[in-house]
This record gives structure tokens, sequence and C-alpha cells, in this order.
């Protein structure tokens, strides 16, 4: 970039500043923004790895300098940016990983990321205890260095799972900062710095090196499958932007091409939190099917570890390939051939060769025994002696098949085949919303004078028995063991985590209800006909209340909080002057 351009440049990221600080959100009760606290809602810091002939792999740079990592952080950063030296990446190779946390800390904007956690989608919202880790490898000949080859990488690290968003940002400016080094980055973080936070549901311009990304974050209330078409206005057609499409989603045709005859039975080992192993040629493939994977149950959350890639250097190496116990239900990804013996023990193994769209009908490739696993060869392949509990969807192959036939975009035959998952999802998923809903206490059996009622317990059986009339029969026209396919779930991290969190909404909903109860309720009169330490102690009580669906941000109508509080007032202002400065001096715990 010239002088001139770096100059057009600069001011088009200040212009974009401005527009983006007039959109910025200010959720009550948090800290004001401090320097960084723009950036770090977005990314934990940004690392530069290369390799060192003495030492090996080695982080060069960590920018913001006052970025925390530990030395177990690092290490794993390290060994995860580069791809294994049996992958023959010469060039430029993208992928992901990801990789725990050693030590939680607390971002100083940290109020204000967990309120627009909570409006994400559940397969959106950040897990406390994983990084994710976007990386940008470069190897090139280079003759002048001893090793002959030129090795950096650049990585993002963050919380967030946009992997598509990153991967635009290292692809824009990756190749440049090989050229400028520290410098270039400096001014690539200041960017991210002016970024507005990320809130879902709007339209977000992030300025980065000279050109305006415009991209939209979902929401918890977006209708599962439809796609939000982000929107240029004539003023800023003239800018130079880019719309993605998605911030997240991968190229899942793509992705599942290698293995497309069985992608039923890898929607059933996901949903069931299976163990699974993915054998790829590089980091990429690899990564990009673990993710793809963990994506096909959405709207469903898979809550169970996944590693988009793994490596023979990872702190849980040993606790993952263990044959001592039984496989954890994780999803690797791999690219060393050591994990073809390492890891045979595992049931599930899916073999993906060198991914490319076809330009031809993929060819139906039978599932292969677990024995077959000690001669594991090159081939794709799914390795495993499961046997699906639903017939498999011929319609779906039909109409992907027929796509590749009539050339039909990758783009439109990843929308087909993440709308059929989706449908799967929810064929699936919507009676148990139902029985789970009539857990529910009756709106009628909720007293202002007595605590909110308990939710009834979840019983397998009488959930079994409301399948026969209103199972997923009714959306869906697949044949099968539907019963036997839920009876395994139901033993799955996947429910667990699912029910955790229906079962936290449900409660906070009687919560809620209650205190509209209380709400309408006379409560000055109440307090009338009592003693002054009934009183006292309902007040108490009622600040407790106000404080709770504060801090948890219940389901409450938006007059609620305000009625309440007018009660309070009323109350004490009725009592004795004595009284009245302790309550209202009286905070809550």
């Amino acid at each position: 970039m010239s002088v001139r351009e770096q100059s057009q440049s600069g001011a088009l990221s200040a212009a974009s500043r401005s527009s983006c600080e007039a959109e910025e959100v200010a959720p009550g009760r948090c800290l004001s923004l401090l320097p960084w606290d723009r950036f770090s809602a977005w990314l934990h810091c940004v690392c530069v790895v290369g390799f060192d002939l003495e030492l090996g792999q080695a982080v060069e740079v960590i920018y913001p300098q006052h970025s925390k990592l530990t030395d177990k952080e690092k290490t794993s950063i390290c060994y995860l940016s580069f791809p294994d030296s049996n992958s023959g990446c010469l060039g430029d190779t993208q992928f992901c990983f990801r990789f725990r946390q050693s030590s939680s800390r607390r971002l100083s904007l940290h109020c204000m990321l967990d309120q627009l956690d909570r409006d994400l989608p559940v397969s959106l919202k950040k897990d406390p205890a994983y990084y994710y880790g976007y990386v940008y490898f470069r190897q090139v000949r280079d003759k002048t260095l001893k090793r002959g080859y030129f090795q950096k990488s650049l990585v993002l690290i963050s919380k967030l799972p946009y992997i598509h968003l990153f991967h635009t940002v290292l692809r824009h400016i990756a190749p440049e900062y090989f050229v400028k080094n520290e410098p270039f980055l400096e001014a690539v973080c200041s960017d991210v710095d002016h970024w507005p936070p990320p809130v879902p549901g709007k339209t977000l311009n992030l300025p980065i090196m000279g050109i305006i990304m415009k991209v939209r974050i979902p929401t918890c209330h977006d209708k599962p499958g439809t796609a939000h078409i982000v929107q240029f206005t004539h003023q800023e057609d003239t800018q130079i932007s880019i719309a993605l499409p998605t911030v997240h989603e991968v190229d899942l045709f793509r992705c599942f091409c290698p293995v497309f005859f069985h992608i039923q039975m890898l929607w059933e080992l996901v949903l069931l939190g299976e163990p699974v192993v993915v054998m790829a040629p590089s980091p990429s493939e690899s990564s990009d099917t673990v993710l793809a994977l963990v994506s096909c149950i959405s709207p469903l959350k898979y809550c169970s570890d996944f590693r988009p890639y793994f490596t023979i250097h990872d702190s849980e190496f040993k606790e993952y390939t263990t044959r001592t116990q039984a496989p954890p239900t994780v999803i690797l990804g791999v690219t060393n051939p050591f994990f073809a013996k390492t890891l045979q023990h595992w049931p599930h193994i899916v073999r993906i060769g060198e991914i490319k769209l076809p330009g031809e009908v993929p060819k139906q490739v039978k599932v292969k025994k677990l024995k077959n696993l000690k001669t594991l060869d090159s081939k794709p392949g799914v390795y495993t002696s499961y046997k699906p509990y639903l017939n498999r969807d011929e319609e779906i192959l039909k109409q992907l098949q027929k796509g590749v036939q009539q050339k039909r975009p990758a783009e439109a035959q990843s929308v087909i085949l993440r709308r059929y998952f989706l449908e799967l999802t929810q064929s699936f998923i919507i009676p148990l919303e139902r029985y789970v809903a009539s857990l529910m206490p009756l709106q009628k059996s909720i007293s202002p004078w007595k605590s909110p009622p308990q939710l009834r317990q979840f019983s397998q059986e009488d959930f079994m028995k409301t399948l026969e009339k209103a199972g997923p029969q009714l959306t869906s026209g697949l044949k099968g063991d539907w019963i036997g396919l839920y009876r395994h779930f139901l033993k799955s991290p996947n429910f667990n985590g699912w029910f955790r969190t229906r079962r936290k909404e449900m409660t906070q909903k009687l919560e809620a209800l209650h205190l509209e109860a209380l709400c309408n309720e006379d409560l000055l009169f109440w307090s009338q006909k009592h003693t002054e330490v009934e009183t006292v102690d309902l007040v108490l009580k009622l600040k407790n209340k106000l404080f709770q669906a504060d801090r948890e941000h219940l389901p409450v109508k938006p007059d609620t909080m305000e009625k309440l509080q007018m009660h309070i007032d009323a109350i004490i202002l009725a009592l004795p002057d004595d009284l009245q400065d302790i309550l209202l001096k009286t905070g809550t715990t």
C-alpha cells in the first residue's frame, strides 16, 4: 500500500469509526469503555508464531502487549498454529483450532459481553472454558534461511466462534502483514479497537485496513433457517465495502462431499454425542469438517468438547487417546498418520481425502468395518460398526446429486443441506419441547404469598408415551426406530445440556410470573394489617426479588420492575422515620 493509499485507508477508517461510535450500545450498569475494551469484545489477542531452529515453534509477537496468556496457553498456540510436517502445506493455508483456557480471566467490559451473549442463538454463545484460534499459515521456499523455508502463522485468538468473519479478516490482512510486519499489525489492532460491540441483530460496519466489512450477527429471536441479507445504503456504496453473508457458517456441502452418502448417519452420531475422529490430509480439511459436523444439529447446541485441529502435542493428548477407558464424547480433527494407530480403538472414524467440489456425482462409499482400521488407507470413508436408527433419506441424496449434475452453485447446495439438517433436528426436538413445556405448573397455581411452584420432574417413560400421537412423524416422513434414537439421546451430553438450559429458562419464567403476581397485589394495604417486623421482612424480600430480576435478567414485562419499586417506596414511606432511614440505606445481597 502506497503512502497515498494508507492515507485514504486512514481517512476511511476514521469515517467508519465515527459511524461505529454513533451506533454504540450503552447497556446500563456496565463499566465505561476503556482503551482496548472494544478490541477485547472481539479478540483476546493477535499472535505471530514462527519457527526457530533451536526452539522449534515459538510465539514471536503478542499484541496488544498487555494481553495475558499462560505458558501452557502459549505452548498450545505454538503447536496448533502449524500444520503437521506430513501435511506438506506449501503456500498459504487457513484453518481453525480450539483449546482450553487454563485460568479464568474477566474482561473489563464483561457485563456488556454477558448481556450480548444472552441474545445469541445457543450454538453461538461463548464457552468460558475455551478459546478459538484462527490461523493464516504461510510456508514458502527461502534460500536465505538455514531451514530453506519461510514458515510463519498469523493467529487471531478469540472467544467468539465467528469462523467466516475471522477467516475473511485474515485473508485481507495476513498477506500484507508478512511484508510489513509489526507496524502493520499495530494498525490492524487499532482498527479492531474502533469496531462497535458485537451486538446480535444489528448490521455492523467493521473497518479493517481500507475496507469496511458489513456483518450481521444472528440473534436467538431469528427464525431458524432464515437468512438476513446485509443491505447497502446508497451513501456507503461509494466506499470499499464487502457484505459477509454469514459470520459463522462453513461451506457445508463441500465439507460433507467426501462422505456424501453417510450424512444422516453422521447427524445421528453428532446428535448422540458419540466419540468421532476426523482424519484429514491438512488442518484446513480437518477443521472445516469438524465444524461442519458440530453445526449439523443446529439449532441444538453440541455440548461436548470438539477440536477442529488436534495434535500429538496437545495437553489433552493422553487424556483423549488412553485405552484404559472408553473414548470420551468428543469430536477430534487430526492430520498426523500416527493417529491412525493411536485412535484405532475409537468407535467412529471419518476419513477425509482432499476436499474439493465434485464435478461429477459422488460415488457411493460403503461404511467400512472397524476391523479394517489397521490398514487405514487414504480413501474417504466412514469406519464404524454403528447401525443407524433411522432409514436413509434417499430424497435429499437425489436432490443434491441432481444439483451436481446441473452444476448448481456450491452455496445453493449448502443451503439445501443446511435446511435438511435443520428440519431433521427440529422434527426430533419438537416432541421434547412439547413434553417439557407440559412440566410447567399452571399460572393459576402461582400465589404471591408463597414461593414460586417447582417444575414437575422429567419422566422418560411419560415422554415416550407422548410419541405415539405427538412424535416426529407429525413433521418428518422418515421411518425407523425413533424410540431407540430418543432413548439413546436421553443419555447423551447434548440432552443434558439442552434440558439444563430449558429448565433454567422455565424456572426464570416462573420467577417472573411470581413477580408479576406480587405487583398485582395491594402490598401497602397488606403491610398496614401486619406488624412492623413482618413489613420490614416483606420490604427486604421485595428488594432481593428486584435485585435477582435485574441480575438474572428475568423475562418480566417492562413495567413490572417499576411497579414493584413503587410498591417498595410506598410501604417504606408509611413506616416510622427511623425505619425509613434504615430501609432506604439497606441494599440487597
